[in-house]
């Protein structure tokens, strides 16, 4: 039996290849002669530059950049050598955990760490990047991140603005003569499952302004400054479309990358899967097994492992999932080509102690075993039933 595994990471307990590894020991010890292959498996978010990093033979970076409010963080992304692609997860350098609840406002925060983080994967020789933008905690349209890049975003006196959201209130001017060599040979993949437009009631001010630290009043005069920020890029920036759907995710940041640069912006699973090729890898399977932390019925509404189902039954293979917990409604996987699920806690047991992740591994391979014994008997059924 050859048997492909795409795990999602049990957050705070193992990451996408531990999953997928604890699968495959699991499914040996039922049948020892079965070929097991272990990909990596993310949806754009936290997660991705581990879980690519674990599974295309990439390598670690770690880069000191300007955190939101301006204080140094240390940032970790990924470079894939063989392509020349770097994995960058913004929150790393732009993230709302990197604050804590007091410390929150988008007229400060910043994106420029994200800038930097880009720098330094172009100076060690990426030119194709994949850039998750979930969690910021930013509001500034992408301007720090602009910046860093080189851009003049500037004010009256000729200056670059200041760092966050207020920047825009004093942005007269945005120049080109200093963007750094070699962002024009780049192009971007930007993971953005968000819909929502750079400015009004759909906009990130309003949507998700709150939740960064914004009042309402913040709010209405952060929504007219970007509507200002829109108006000066489109006059000599013609790609600028602050109507465009995404436009508004993290922050505005989706904005620059659309204006700015040459990105896209797409599903974050759908980034995943292409880069890691998964579908060449299911074409040659028996059995594909996935699943993520809890399954439920938002995982039915497209999240990782029904990306990896729906690419299973384009070639017809069945599906197993298995999660730390499920909800009643998970039910609704099986319609999206889960054809079972199972949850992997084995006992009463508090939370903290489920996922521990010596504990998260020994369930989840404990868990798989017992499955794959079960597939074994029934094959077995099959060849000696008249």
């Amino acid at each position: 039996m050859r048997v492909v595994t795409a795990i999602d990471s049990l957050k705070g307990s193992l990451s996408s290849m531990e999953a997928g590894r604890a699968v495959r020991e699991g499914i040996l010890r039922a049948d020892p002669e079965a070929e097991v292959e272990v990909r990596p498996l993310a949806d754009g978010g936290e997660g991705t530059v581990e879980a690519l990093v674990g599974g295309m033979n990439g390598k670690t970076q770690h880069v000191t950049v300007t955190g939101p409010l301006g204080k140094p963080v240390t940032c970790q992304y990924g470079i894939i050598e063989d392509t020349g692609t770097a994995i960058i997860e913004m929150s790393g350098a732009a993230g709302i955990t990197l604050l804590t609840p007091k410390e929150r406002n988008p007229l400060h925060t910043t994106t420029f760490g994200v800038g930097e983080v880009i720098k330094d994967a172009i100076e060690k020789g990426c030119r194709r990047f994949i850039v998750g933008i979930g969690g910021s905690a930013t509001n500034d349209g992408g301007i720090g991140m602009l910046q860093a890049l080189g851009y003049g975003f500037l004010n009256t006196a000729g200056e670059q603005v200041r760092y966050g959201a207020e920047g825009l209130s004093e942005l007269t001017a945005i120049t080109t003569d200093h963007v750094i060599s070699g962002l024009a040979e780049c192009e971007f993949k930007i993971a953005c499952d968000v819909t929502n437009i750079l400015c009004g009631e759909q906009g990130c001010s309003a949507v998700y302004g709150p939740q960064k630290g914004a009042t309402p009043s913040m709010i209405i005069q952060m929504d007219e400054w970007f509507g200002k920020y829109a108006s000066l890029a489109q006059k000599n920036f013609p790609k600028a479309d602050p109507k465009q759907p995404g436009t508004g995710a993290a922050g505005g940041l989706g904005f620059a990358f659309l204006t700015f640069t040459d990105a896209v912006l797409e599903s974050g699973i759908r980034i995943v899967l292409e880069e890691t090729r998964l579908e060449d890898h299911i074409r040659q399977a028996d059995l594909v097994i996935t699943g993520e932390g809890r399954l439920d019925g938002q995982t039915a509404m497209g999240k990782a492992p029904v990306g990896v189902a729906e690419l299973a039954k384009k070639h017809g293979k069945p599906v197993i999932a298995f999660a730390g917990s499920v909800t009643k409604d998970a039910k609704t996987c099986n319609e999206k080509g889960i054809d079972a699920f199972f949850p992997i806690l084995r006992g009463i047991t508090t939370l903290e102690e489920a996922m521990t992740p010596q504990n998260a591994q020994a369930n989840l391979t404990d868990t798989t075993e017992q499955v794959f014994r079960l597939l074994k008997t029934a094959s077995t059924l099959k060849k000696i039933t008249p």
